[in-house]
């Protein structure tokens, strides 16, 4: 079933382009189509089709921005790989994907295979964007390749009435869990990304090669201090939760008083009013990972300077204060002090007030690169 995933979602894709077919080349004024190719869940799809494209074509009425889908998860970054390959081989002199949102994970074939335009030096917001996964993802290079959309990032939320003294590293937050039993809750490293985060940061903080892991080469004898950490986590009277969800939930209902979650999901609870209003949240050092979503364009984009222009508008101050931060939930993409100066004293409250921008930029850390991601999921199964 999951071999037949990205042939169907390839024709899908194939047949919500072809109306359309790579652009020609426009005088000034004449009508251009701007195909932008989204990865994820259909909210992500929605964010092109209904927000940012309709935003993109009042400033340039004459495009028109055609926001297809291609499926959720990593999956849905292959589809798009798959079929940019699929033109490249063929030889087409023009890409019918002009804007790609891509997870980090297909980075390397996408380079890889000659399929990206090193388009970033050529925007405005590029020196904008400080965020290491900018330029580095999972251990691979990108650097010019990407802008970061949005980042999402793991913190610890907790209940201020049922932790008095929020710890500020993991030192404090072993003593914390050790002093209060079964009140912290994490869901390991199946069940969703934030307990998988969580672990990351753990061996990070217990083997001080954060680097090595993050950017360095693969070296499994970095690994050997491994089982230790992850035995010692292990030990700890935790609450094992069942995902992301399940550890919101139960900190909704004082089940639990702490736990690692995704920001942008406790923001989006607020803002729908299903998670209690006070509580809080904390990046703790050394810090947690995160992950973005990025903005790329196809090496041969028929609209090759119009897809540029619609990267820079998304990634503009303006766009990521509005749309990332106000509407979604989300920190921004670019450095997040070129941001607060337009954001609503509402949402800077709500996304800043806990998690400032240094210490975001601090304690805002990389996944690790694929090699000691993968060795690291099974050390945790393992031990």
């Amino acid at each position: 079933m999951r071999r037949m995933l990205f042939p169907l979602a390839l024709v899908a894709l194939g047949l919500a382009l072809l109306t359309w077919g790579p652009a020609p080349a426009f005088a000034a004024g004449e009508k251009i189509v701007l195909n932008v190719v989204s990865a994820g869940d259909t909210n992500m799809h929605e964010l092109q089709k209904s927000i940012f494209g309709p935003a993109f074509s009042k400033q340039f009425p004459n495009v028109e921005v055609n926001a297809v889908g291609s499926g959720p998860g990593d999956p849905g970054s292959q589809v798009i790989f798959q079929k940019l390959k699929s033109q490249k081989d063929a030889n087409v002199a023009k890409y019918d994907i002009d804007v790609g949102i891509i997870h980090q994970s297909i980075m390397p074939q996408m380079i890889q295979n000659d399929l990206l335009a090193k388009y970033g030096p050529e925007i405005g917001t590029y020196n904008l964007m400080t965020a290491a996964n900018g330029r580095n993802a999972l251990g691979f290079n990108v650097e010019g390749y990407v802008m970061p959309m949005f980042q999402s990032q793991v913190a610890l939320a907790y209940n201020p009435d049922m932790v008095k003294n929020p710890p500020n590293t993991f030192e404090e937050l072993v003593a914390w869990i050790k002093a209060n039993p079964r009140k912290f809750g994490y869901n390991g490293v199946k069940g969703g990304m934030s307990g998988t985060g969580f672990v990351t940061g753990w061996v990070y903080w217990k083997s001080g090669k954060y680097d090595q892991y993050a950017k360095g080469a693969y070296d499994q004898a970095a690994e050997a201090g491994w089982p230790a950490a992850i035995k010692e986590l292990k030990s700890l009277p935790v609450t094992m939760t069942t995902g992301n969800n399940d550890t919101l939930d139960k900190l909704n209902r004082g089940e639990i008083a702490m736990g690692p979650v995704w920001v942008d999901m406790v923001i989006s609870m607020k803002n729908e009013n299903r998670m209690d209003p006070k509580i809080k949240m904390k990046l703790i050092s050394p810090g947690l990972p995160g992950q973005p979503m990025y903005l790329v364009v196809s090496k041969k984009a028929a609209s090759y300077e119009m897809a540029k222009k619609y990267v820079e508008f998304i990634t503009s101050p303006e766009q990521q204060a509005r749309v990332v931060v106000e509407r979604m939930g989300w920190l921004p993409g670019i450095d997040a002090k070129h941001v607060l100066s337009v954001v609503s004293p509402k949402a800077k409250a709500m996304l800043f007030a806990d998690i400032p921008p240094d210490t975001l930029e601090k304690n805002g850390l990389m996944f690790p690169q694929q090699k000691y991601f993968k060795d690291l999921l099974t050390a945790y199964e393992e031990n």
